[in-house]
C-alpha cells in the first residue's frame, strides 16, 4: 500500500514540475514579440507608421474577416490580401508596406500572445483620467498574477513532504520486528537495490555520462556564437523606412566605410539634414524624432548648444585580436553591404546579426554553413569567393592588376595552378594566413 502511494506521490510530483516548466517557459512571451516585431511601427493605442492595434481581432471579425486571415497577415500580408477581401481592403491604409514575418507563419498562440499583451495595455489617455479605485484593481489584478508562481512552488513542496513522510513510514514498516544492529541506513538500502538492479544501473549511468558529455560539448560549440544578437538601442531606427522606402544609400549614413575598417556611424547632424524639415506625421513619429532635437540640442528653431550624445549599442562586435577592414571588402573585394549585414531595405528592426541561413537567401551570395561572424563563416567564404574569373586583369582595379603583374612575372606555373578550376579565390592569394586576420 505504501509503496503504490509513493509512486503516486512521485508521478504527481513529477506532473506538478512538468507543467510548472510550461506554465513558465512553453507559452509564448507576448510582449517580447512585441517589441521585436511590432513595436518599431505600431502602438497599442496610437497610430504611428502602422495603425494602432488595440482590439485588432474584435475589428477584424466585426469587419467581415475570414476566420484565421489575421493570422496569416502577421506572418504574410500579401497571401493574406490574396484570399481575404477585407484584408485586401487593408492595404494602402498606411503609405508603407507592412515586414513580414514567416517564423510566425501557422504560430496562432505566439500570435495571439502579442495580441493578448497589446489588449491589456491601458489606453494612456483614460489611465491619466483614471480613478483611484481603478489604480487599485489593477495593483490587485498584479499581485494576483504575480503570485500564482508561488502557489506552485508551495505544491510541490507539500508533495516532496508527502513524498519522505510516506518514504519514512515505509522504512519503519519495513524494519519493525528486526533487531537494530540489521537495520540498513539509506545509504545501505541504495546500495544494495543498485547492486541488485546493477545492469539498469549500469545503462542508466552510462546514458547519463553520455548526455553530460555531449550538453557540454554543445555549450562550448556555442562559445563566441552570436546569430541574432539584436541589442536594444536608445533611438527607434526603421532601416526599411529609410533605404527601402526613401532610398537612402547605406554609404549615405555609414559614410566611412569606402575609407576605413570601421564602416562609421552618422553624427546626429546627419539626421539633421532630413530631419529639420521632416518632423513625423504622428504624435509617436514625433516623440522619436523629438530624441534626435534632443541629442543635436535643435528647439524647433534654431540650435541651443545643449547637447545630449546618442550612445548606441554596438551589434558586431569581433573579439580584439581578429582584424577586419571594410574598406577592403567594400572597395578592393566588391561586396555590397547586403551580402554579410542583410537586405536592411526589408528589415524594420534595428540592426542584428542576421543568421548565416537568412544570409544565404540573399542573391549573389555563396551558400554557407557556418555561423555568421565566427571563424568559420570567414574560412569558407574566403574559400570559396573568387576574385575574379579567369585571369586578374580582367578585374579592372588596380589592385589586381598589380598582383596580376607579379604572378606572370615572379612565378607563372603557380599562376597556372590557380587557374585550374577557371578562377582566382581568396584563399588562393594569401586570404586563410593566419595574419590577414590576426594580429
Amino acid at each position: 500500500m505504501f509503496r503504490s502511494i509513493k509512486q503516486w506521490c512521485i508521478g504527481a510530483l513529477t506532473a506538478v514540475v512538468v507543467l510548472g516548466a510550461f506554465d513558465v517557459s512553453a507559452q509564448p512571451n507576448g510582449e517580447a514579440l512585441f517589441k521585436a516585431k511590432c513595436n518599431t511601427c505600431h502602438q497599442p493605442h496610437a497610430d504611428g507608421t502602422g495603425p494602432k492595434l488595440f482590439g485588432v481581432r474584435q475589428k477584424w471579425a466585426d469587419g467581415g474577416a475570414k476566420e484565421g486571415s489575421i493570422y496569416t497577415w502577421v506572418a504574410n500580408w500579401k497571401a493574406a490580401a490574396a484570399a481575404d477581401p477585407y484584408a485586401a481592403s487593408i492595404v494602402g491604409v498606411k503609405p508603407g508596406e507592412m515586414q513580414m514575418f514567416p517564423d510566425l507563419a501557422g504560430k496562432v498562440d505566439e500570435i495571439n500572445a502579442i495580441f493578448e499583451y497589446i489588449d491589456a495595455q491601458p489606453d494612456p489617455a483614460e489611465a491619466a483620467a483614471g480613478t483611484d479605485g481603478a489604480m487599485a484593481e489593477g495593483a490587485a489584478t498584479e499581485e494576483e498574477e504575480g503570485g500564482l508562481g508561488w502557489i506552485w512552488i508551495i505544491i510541490g513542496l507539500m508533495f516532496v513532504v508527502i513524498i519522505m513522510a510516506v518514504g519514512g513510514v515505509r522504512r519503519q514498516l519495513n524494519s519493525a520486528g528486526k533487531d537494530a544492529a540489521d537495520e540498513k541506513s539509506y545509504m545501505e538500502e541504495f546500495k544494495s537495490w543498485a547492486w541488485k538492479n546493477r545492469k539498469y544501473v549500469g545503462l542508466g549511468g552510462l546514458v547519463v555520462v553520455i548526455s553530460l558529455f555531449v550538453m557540454l560539448f554543445l555549450a562550448g560549440y556555442s562559445i563566441g556564437v552570436v546569430e541574432n544578437y539584436q541589442p536594444s538601442q536608445p533611438i527607434a531606427f526603421p532601416h526599411d523606412i529609410h533605404t527601402g522606402t526613401n532610398g537612402i544609400d547605406c554609404k549615405y549614413c555609414h559614410n566611412s566605410v569606402t575609407k576605413s575598417k570601421s564602416a562609421g556611424l552618422p553624427t546626429v547632424n546627419v539626421c539633421m539634414n532630413c530631419h529639420k524639415q521632416i518632423k513625423g506625421r504622428t504624435p509617436a513619429q514625433a516623440e522619436k524624432i523629438t530624441a534626435i532635437y534632443k541629442a543635436a540640442g535643435w528647439n524647433g528653431d534654431a540650435y541651443t548648444g545643449k547637447t545630449s550624445p546618442i550612445i548606441w549599442n554596438k551589434v558586431h562586435v569581433l573579439p580584439d585580436h581578429v582584424y577586419f577592414n571594410h574598406s577592403q571588402h567594400v572597395v578592393v573585394g566588391g561586396l555590397d553591404c547586403k551580402q554579410c549585414h542583410g537586405d536592411m531595405t526589408k528589415q524594420n528592426e534595428t540592426a542584428r546579426v542576421v543568421p548565416v541561413q537568412d544570409l544565404n537567401k540573399i542573391e549573389g551570395n555563396i551558400p554557407l554553413t557556418k555561423a555568421t561572424l565566427t571563424m568559420g563563416w570567414c574560412i569558407e567564404c574566403h574559400g570559396e569567393k573568387e576574385i575574379s574569373e579567369g585571369a586578374l586583369d580582367t578585374k579592372g582595379s588596380g589592385y589586381y592588376n598589380e598582383i596580376h603583374k607579379r604572378l606572370l612575372n615572379n612565378d607563372k606555373k603557380l599562376y597556372g595552378k590557380y587557374l585550374e578550376d577557371g578562377k582566382v579565390t581568396v584563399k588562393e592569394l594569401g586570404g586563410w594566413e593566419c595574419a590577414k586576420c590576426h594580429y
